[in-house]
């Protein structure tokens, strides 16, 4: 009998141990992240576009550590780490990401179009922005069916320059709705610094709509975890919308094979030492770390044999009758 990773975590303590919880969280997503990285640069190839979130684990983790199945979240075209710390299958993401029939999206999607409803994610999205007014159509559709789960929207700094902010902001706000919005800030928009496309505190923008907002250290998973908490308690007994602003870093370049020429080796060399698995885990018994780094080990390579051990995706993963059978 095989036993799943989360049996396997558990009987190490993460589910006793939530800072261990959230480091291994943290390192399946990273591991899940290079080896797909790997297999961009491989003979093998993995077809359409690759954004890699490496570096900003801690903001994905500490969000939706303590959420519940039936909690919402939308992620953006960087998402892998969204969609782990949600609770999505490694195997599963693998096999999309490398255009395989049994991915998500049954491989025709890939990391830009991954929707998993049964765990509470509403979609990566290749829209910069484009996850703001589900979500907030979200949180409006959980408050008219009277429940109290909450919607996070994850977003990035590029987003915050975006219309489609100020419009969820400012609905959210006069009908109290459900929702966090959650600026995983990476610093660089696109092929750019910030600061040459994004004016102003991200985490002020909702002063003029009357929403609180937090500035967080993104590197940092308990104080995302505990600052996420609070906004999430508020919002689901009532209280309404909060912003937040997690600064982190993006450790490559916009997208896989960009060169970053943007930016100097000085400055990754300086982002680079913020890195929050390198943090959680000055906090935690080696021992047990070193444990915890052999199942995702075994789990990330278990998930890549079985993406490519899986039939490639074709035109007919379309047709209404195949997706009526799966």
């Amino acid at each position: 009998m095989v036993t799943s990773i989360d049996d396997q975590l558990d009987a190490l303590g993460a589910s006793t141990d939530p800072a261990l919880g959230r480091y291994a969280t943290m390192q399946l997503c990273r591991r899940f992240e290079e080896t797909v990285h790997d297999q961009f640069h491989s003979e093998q190839g993995v077809p359409g576009p690759l954004h890699l979130a490496i570096g900003q684990e801690a903001v994905a983790v500490g969000a939706c550590h303590d959420l519940r199945t039936t909690d919402v979240i939308t992620s953006t075209h960087r998402g892998h780490h969204h969609c782990i710390a949600k609770g999505a299958r490694t195997d599963r993401m693998m096999a999309e990401l490398l255009g395989r029939r049994p991915g998500y999206s049954h491989g025709r999607g890939g990391s830009m179009h991954i929707a998993i409803p049964e765990i509470g994610l509403l979609g990566t999205n290749g829209i910069v922005g484009g996850g703001i007014p589900i979500a907030t159509g979200a949180a409006y559709g959980l408050q008219v069916q009277k429940r109290d789960d909450v919607v996070i929207c994850f977003f990035g700094e590029g987003a915050a320059a975006e219309g489609v902010l100020a419009e969820a902001l400012n609905v959210a706000s006069l009908w109290k709705l459900p929702i966090v919005f959650l600026c995983e800030n990476n610093q660089y928009v696109e092929l750019a610094a910030q600061d040459l496309h994004v004016a102003g505190e991200i985490w002020r923008r909702g002063t003029g709509y009357a929403v609180p907002g937090v500035h967080v250290d993104g590197n940092d998973v308990d104080a995302v975890t505990a600052a996420v908490g609070e906004a999430v308690e508020r919002a689901r007994t009532g209280g309404g919308p909060t912003i937040i602003e997690a600064l982190t870093f993006r450790w490559f370049g916009h997208y896989a094979g960009d060169k970053a020429a943007f930016r100097t080796d000085e400055e990754v060399e300086l982002g680079r030492a913020g890195d929050p698995i390198v943090r959680a885990r000055k906090a935690l018994d080696p021992v047990v770390v070193a444990e915890v780094d052999r199942v995702v080990e075994d789990e990330i390579a278990s998930a890549l044999r079985f993406a490519l051990s899986s039939p490639v995706s074709g035109p007919d993963v379309l047709s209404l009758n195949h997706l009526a059978s799966v």
